[in-house]
């Protein structure tokens, strides 16, 4: 059975942005962290935060890059060649715009959708990695988008946010135990949140 040997979480380091949208992978990763009894240090040769945590029968590493999302790739490369770590074995958490908040999706490879994170990571290491995506919601207007992603959410909304960052750590030692497919079966069925009401723009 494929098993997990690095989690990465995508976000912008940085005290400005610790509590934005565009955060939702790091929480993910912290939460793991948490969890699991990991601590997280600087790597500097590999431009990331890592902490070293075992789960069930697993150890892993978590990993935080330190470059920024849109350069989420450098290092995400550099520790899979390291640890000679192939693409089916990584899961990159992330902020997902076309989910409501509390919305969370496991899937399999595929395109970035837009998430210039992921298509930086799919440049390095190619795109057969598993993706974890955490919902954050949508402005409704595209020019709005890049302010929506680096602000904080309302509080209701936050709190979404964070009990799907709850459910995605929940599965992860189902994906450990029972593959994949298993932790995605779980993690869909969970009730959704209701839809939050915006107001108009």
């Amino acid at each position: 059975m494929v098993t997990l040997k690095l989690i990465v979480g995508l976000g912008n380091p940085g005290e400005q942005y610790a509590r934005t949208r565009h955060n939702a992978g790091f929480w993910f990763a912290d939460e793991l962290a948490r969890r699991h009894g990991g601590v997280f240090r600087l790597e500097p040769r590999h431009q990331a935060e890592m902490a070293r945590v075992r789960i069930g029968d697993a150890d892993i590493w978590l990993v935080k890059p330190m470059t920024f999302m849109n350069r989420s790739g450098g290092p995400v490369g550099s520790i899979a060649a390291f640890y000679k770590v192939p693409p089916e074995e990584i899961l990159v958490g992330y902020d997902e715009m076309d989910f409501e908040p509390g919305v969370v999706r496991l899937k399999h490879a595929g395109g970035a959708a837009g998430h210039n994170g992921v298509r930086d990571i799919t440049a390095k290491v190619g795109e057969a990695f598993w993706r974890l995506r955490i919902g954050v919601g949508h402005p409704g207007v595209k020019g709005e988008v890049i302010d929506f992603v680096l602000t904080r959410a309302p509080a209701e909304e936050d709190k979404q946010i964070k009990e799907g960052v709850a459910a995605a750590a929940d599965i992860v030692p189902t994906f450990l135990e029972q593959g994949g497919q298993k932790a995605m079966t779980k993690l869909h069925s969970r009730s959704a949140p209701p839809a939050t009401p915006r107001s108009p723009g």
